[in-house]
Formats: C-alpha cells, structure tokens, sequence
C-alpha cells in the first residue's frame, strides 16, 4: 500500500496536466479575489460596474482580514470544476492507458490500487489549497502595503477551519470525478458530464426548484454543489450579497460538512465497488 501510494504521488508530480489545473484555479483565484476588484477600487469614481458601492468597502475584500474568502470562495464552482477533472485524469487515464492491467500484474490488488489513487488526490488537493491560500496571502499583503492599510489576519482557528472545508470541497468533487472515471472506464465523458453538472445543471435546477417549486427544496439542498456553497458561506462567515457564484446558505454548516463527508464515502465505495466486480479492460 505505501509503495502503491509513493507511485501515485511520483505520477501526480510529474504528470503536467496537474499543474496545469492547479495554475488554472490559482489563476482564477487571483484574477477574481484581487485583480478585477483591484482595477474596480483604483477606477471606482468613473466605473460604472462599482457605482454605489463605497471604495472602502472593495478595499477591505482584498484585506488579510478576508483572506480566506478570496481562497476559498471559488472553490464550489470553478475550482471544484477543476478538481472534478482532476479526478478524470487520474483514475480514467489508467483504462485509457491500457496500464491498469500492468499495476495490477505488479502485486497490489484493486482496492489497494484504488485507495492509493484516492490518498495520492487528497495529498494533490492539500497541495492546490495551501498553494492558493499561500498566494492569496501574498496579495493581501501586497495590497494592504500599497494602500497603507493594517494587516489584521483571521485567527488561527478560521484558517484552519477554511482550508479544511476548502479541501473537503474539492475533494468532493475530485472523488465525483474518480468514481465516474471508474464507471465509464475512461476520460472524456466523465470530464463532460462532471463539468456540465457543476456549471449548469445544479444552477438551473436550485433556480428551478427555488421559483417554481419550493416544496421540492429539500432536494436541491441535498445536491453536492449546494452543500459545498454552504460549507464555504458557514466557515468564511460571507455576507450573501457578496459572495460568489455557488456560495449561499442553502443549509447550515454543520449539515453541509457531514453531507459532504457523506459524499466522499459513498463516491469512494461505488468506485471500490464498481472495481472489484467488473473486468477493468
């Protein structure tokens, strides 16, 4: 098992489609967490996007003060896009590769196979988050030194708290990935179903349920995406009018993060499930 894990790690950190999506989704995060709302503090007077909302205000979303908002904020929608992908390409990249069947010639069974893949995606995720949490960071302080501002940090228990829930989301995500690589033994068409379903379909149908039929809430907050937006909302602590695309209080924190969890199990004992029993070529 360790040396099933050692393998998987070697081939994450080597392999450049991960970092690729990880630069993605630090791009992502910068672009949206700092530079565009930069640009709106610096032209609030003659932009008309900023009309009514005071220049303090815009400043302080890019303080220390709300780091893990701009870390974590993205990572519902647009990151948890790109851990699902990630996902993909790991556990369907094997049958695609035809190099399953080898890894298992090698000794290690398939659950074995199997939950190093798992381990070596959660040491990846813990890996994308601090690395954007680490970047963000430096841009809070950078702009807090341009503009001569105090640097007054979260505690120590949110961060931590952030980047824990900021991990379970993408992990969630990932492992959504993995066990549709699993059922659908390759790549492509798990990216485009997993992607279609983050950007759009939980969308369209929490607007659906939530305009046209509110007695059926309950299953649109049952959803991951709505789940993993309430996680987020609950451990950074958003006003609603200022969070991102994904990020509400559909549920409270506390039932967010056990459905989350619950999540993660279920998708990891379908994909263990799913390997034992069917012929993996």
């Amino acid at each position: 098992m360790s040396g099933s894990y050692r393998a998987e790690v070697l081939k994450l950190r080597k392999r450049s489609a991960v970092w690729v999506l990880f630069g993605a989704g630090l791009v992502l995060s910068l672009i949206f967490g700092y530079l565009l709302p930069y640009l709106g503090y610096v032209t609030g007077d003659e932009n008309p996007q900023t009309d009514g909302v005071p220049r303090s205000e815009i400043l302080r979303g890019m303080l220390p003060e709300r780091v893990m908002d701009n870390t974590i904020g993205g990572y519902p929608v647009f990151a948890g896009a790109l851990a699902l992908v990630l996902g993909a390409i790991v556990v369907g990249g094997e049958y695609t590769w035809g190099t399953l069947k080898t890894i298992l010639t090698q000794r290690p069974g398939r659950g074995a196979v199997l939950a190093s893949q798992f381990l070596g995606l959660a040491t990846m995720i813990a890996v994308w988050v601090l690395g954007i949490f680490a970047a963000c960071a430096a841009c809070s302080v950078g702009v807090a030194a341009a503009e001569n501002t105090a640097m007054d940090w979260p505690g120590l228990t949110a961060v931590l708290e952030g980047l824990a829930g900021g991990w379970l989301v993408l992990m969630t995500w990932c492992l959504a990935g993995a066990v549709l690589a699993v059922a659908f033994r390759n790549v492509a068409l798990p990216i485009g179903l997993g992607v279609v379903w983050i950007l759009g379909v939980e969308t369209l149908l929490a607007g659906v349920v939530s305009s046209l039929l509110p007695d059926l809430e309950f299953l649109s907050d049952a959803l991951p995406g709505a789940n993993a937006g309430a996680l987020v909302f609950s451990v950074t602590g958003m006003v609603a009018a200022d969070a991102p695309p994904g990020v509400r209080d559909a549920v409270g924190g506390g039932r967010a993060l056990l459905t989350l969890l619950g999540y993660c199990a279920i998708f990891a004992l379908l994909a263990a499930w799913t390997t034992r029993r069917r012929d993996v070529t």
